[in-house]
């Protein structure tokens, strides 16, 4: 139980200095209620556990170096004493040397260590007394010489927190003195030569040894001592370690300050590690069908290494894909089709039922919970300043790693190798760890789409990954046992509790990025980065100031997808419910292929090239139709565009269909698009537009649509005569009747 305290009722739990007593504990709400006189509190687990100090925990027994006390700093007449000195404490706390009556030897409990007729106190100074009896020597030998009182005190509140351990003495694992020839003055020349070291180039250990004599020659005098090579190098790889890495390397290392306090990882979502990686297969993107490259983000919880979230991106991630990973990291996941009940929440404590009522679906069996550490490298796209601010939605702390140090993530980074090798290298498409190694024609092998990989790789983890033996990332309390990231977090559940915290689906509306607008036009809206956004929540809204204060006073706030510009969205600042706003050009009827942030960037720089003056939003749609693809016949498309341009166009498409499925109310087009089905939906939308402009300059009048050329050929023949134009007494022709009885006279003859 080392670090670990009761809840049980009438426990005393002191938080943040002030003592309540534990009235109920509730395992799976994760919340205990606490009571001080006529005051209550509810405190959730998960609060407890990420406010260091603020509760009372026994403190940890650690041998002197620092580190906690094992078995292995023990030789093993040692420990022979530590298990005698255990038995004579357990016959005076329970009267028997195995500690319970089950165990008892013969003839125990003797009769001045019974418990039922003596104390612990009594029992306690009848051990002194029996352990005084024996022979000097033969104590000495036994290791229980000179035992008192304070003594069996002492080695009871020790084992309490360690166990048979708390009988060792700690003269047995004394802080090393280190080696006697390092003086203060060695001392001070090694930090001295380290720090030269650090800012030269690479220098061998040879050339250390000589800036080393050369310190202390200068600065202490030539009488100093200075140990021999062999000491130094044993000592320099003691103190600063091997070396062997590059010189720059080298420096972000040591330049960096060094904290004595060691982060321990011993519960779920205290800390999430997020990497981005190339995928190493081929997949065909679903616009072209074109083999293309996407990028795998993973969110790996460190404690159970549970594939909590992943994402597929094209090209590359954004901050929204990164915002939306970890809302996907605290919400729990949905049953698919085809999943079997095997698939399902199997974590004891909590009733799947209950997580489904509370998630309003079936859950699948993959753990979900708020991070309170985010762990990241320094790309660009983790180190942006909207991910500050997701940060402070979530409650998170969002802390980078060393520079070039990939170990202070090394779990996931090892989670992509395993994904690697116990999957993707079967699947068709595969590249391989080294261009050497690639396949003749891996472009060519690859047939599995986007899609269908993510549907692949989200039933891979949660039906295979979850439940594979860790091996040597097993827990601390239990090395050699058999665990998997599935046993790990419901061995959590046990422990700790579940604080079940579903978050609300407004949290996707604030996790994307905001503007602020000063003001709203009654025609046009607001506008929000080049764009007009309107909606009927803002008709009441024109011509007022928002009460809202500090910094952005007198300014409403829209958020916005930069995955899809064609919708913004407005919280309406009376009732707080989320309204959402379309773009102003976009037509009325029809839908038109969704764009992002960088197309709308190209839009107006087409824009200004061409020296267009748009009066109102509606008059750039034909030109964006233009760079979406729709006057390019379909057919022509494979010739018309670069590869370059495919995959844009084959991102844009993505991001639109990401966006729908994160939005709270999914829709149509969240199925999966078919191939070429972008380019005729474009086609559609320019016929609408052109069919809308026409019906505006018409002005109401009715339109009748022009004949087709060469109707009215095929109406008649071009030498047919026309009914009237001869007399009917004309030898070139006759009339209808005369050749009805023309025709009858031949038949009786």
């Amino acid at each position: 139980m080392n670090g670990l305290i009761e809840l049980a009722p009438d426990a005393v739990l002191v938080v943040d200095g002030v003592e309540w007593t534990v009235e109920a504990v509730e395992p799976h709400l994760g919340r205990v209620q606490l009571r001080l006189v006529d005051e209550q509190m509810a405190v959730k687990f998960r609060d407890l556990m990420a406010r260091p100090g603020s509760w009372s925990r026994p403190r940890v027994v650690r041998s002197s170096s620092g580190q906690d006390l094992g078995w292995d700093d023990l030789t093993d007449r040692q420990i022979e004493i530590v298990h005698l000195r255990y038995a004579h404490l357990m016959e005076t706390e329970s009267g028997y040397r195995r500690g319970t009556a089950m165990l008892s030897l013969p003839g125990e409990p003797r009769a001045a260590f019974d418990p039922v007729r003596t104390t612990v106190t009594q029992r306690r100074f009848a051990k002194v007394a029996e352990l005084a009896a024996l022979d000097l020597d033969e104590a000495r030998m036994l290791g229980l010489a000179r035992v008192s009182y304070r003594t069996l005190e002492r080695w009871a509140s020790r084992c309490q927190l360690i166990g048979p351990l708390g009988c060792a003495s700690g003269a047995w694992t004394r802080r090393s003195n280190g080696r006697w020839s390092i003086s203060e003055p060695i001392r001070e020349a090694l930090y001295a030569v380290r720090e030269e070291a650090l800012h030269r180039s690479r220098l061998s250990m040879r050339d250390k040894e000589r800036l080393i004599h050369q310190y202390v020659r200068e600065r202490f005098g030539p009488d100093v001592v200075v140990p021999s090579a062999e000491t130094l190098r044993l000592v320099w790889r003691e103190w600063f370690g091997p070396g062997g890495s590059r010189q720059r390397y080298e420096r972000s290392a040591g330049r960096r300050t060094v904290s004595t306090e060691r982060v321990v990882v011993h519960r779920p979502g205290q800390v999430v590690a997020l990497d981005t990686t190339e995928l190493p297969v081929m997949v065909r993107e679903d616009v072209f069908g074109e083999p293309v490259s996407v990028m795998l983000t993973l969110a790996l919880d460190v404690y159970t290494h549970s594939l909590v979230a992943f994402r597929l991106t094209l090209v590359s991630d954004t901050s929204v894909d990164v915002a939306m990973l970890l809302r996907d990291v605290m919400m729990p996941l949905p049953m698919r089709e085809g999943w079997g009940e095997d698939m399902q929440w199997p974590y004891p404590g909590i009733p799947e039922a209950v997580v489904a009522e509370f998630a309003g679906h079936r859950v699948a069996a993959l753990p979900f919970f708020t991070p309170e550490t985010v762990t990241t490298d320094h790309g660009a796209v983790y180190k942006n300043h909207r991910l500050v601010d997701v940060q402070r939605v979530i409650g998170a702390n969002v802390l980078p790693c060393r520079v070039l140090r990939p170990t202070d993530k090394q779990a996931v980074e090892r989670a992509f190798g395993s994904i690697r090798s116990l999957l993707l290298d079967l699947l068709p498409g595969y590249k391989g760890v080294d261009v050497s190694d690639r396949g003749a024609d891996v472009e060519g092998d690859a047939v599995i789409t986007i899609d269908r990989m993510e549907q692949l790789l989200a039933k891979w983890i949660v039906k295979v990954w979850q439940n594979r033996v860790l091996g040597e990332s097993a827990p601390a309390w239990d090395p050699g046992g058999r665990h998997s990231p599935n046993t790990l977090f419901a061995a959590s559940l046990v422990q700790g509790g579940f604080a079940m915290a579903i978050p609300s689906p407004d949290l996707f509306y604030e996790l994307l990025p905001s503007r602020n607008v000063s003001k709203i036009d009654p025609r046009r809206g607001a506008k929000v980065s080049r764009l007009w956004y309107h909606g009927p929540v803002l008709d009441d809204l024109v011509g007022t100031v928002p009460a809202r204060g500090g910094a952005r006073k007198g300014r409403w706030r829209v958020h916005w997808d930069p995955r899809d510009r064609r919708f913004t969205y407005f919280q309406d600042p009376d009732s707080g419910e989320w309204h959402q706003l379309r773009w102003t050009g976009l037509p009325e009827k029809g839908e038109i292929p969704s764009f992002g942030d960088a197309r709308v960037k190209e839009l107006m720089h087409l824009v200004r090239e061409r020296g267009l003056t748009p009066k109102t939003d509606a008059e750039l749609l034909p030109v964006l139709l233009e760079l979406l693809g729709g006057l390019v016949p379909v057919d022509s498309w494979p010739t018309q565009l670069t590869k370059t341009q495919k995959t844009g166009h084959a991102r844009e498409n993505r991001q639109g269909k990401a966006a729908t499925t994160d939005r709270p109310q999914p829709a149509a087009a969240n199925e999966p698009v078919p191939m070429r089905s972008r380019a005729r939906q474009s086609v559609d939308a320019v016929d609408a537009e052109r069919r809308r402009r026409r019906e505006q300059a018409m002005d109401g009048r009715q339109i009748v649509p022009p004949p087709r050329l060469g109707d009215a050929i095929r109406r008649r023949g071009m030498f047919s005569i026309l009914p009237g134009d001869l007399d009917d007494t004309d030898d070139l022709g006759s009339s209808p009747d005369d050749a009805a009885q023309g025709h009858e006279e031949g038949s009786s003859a």
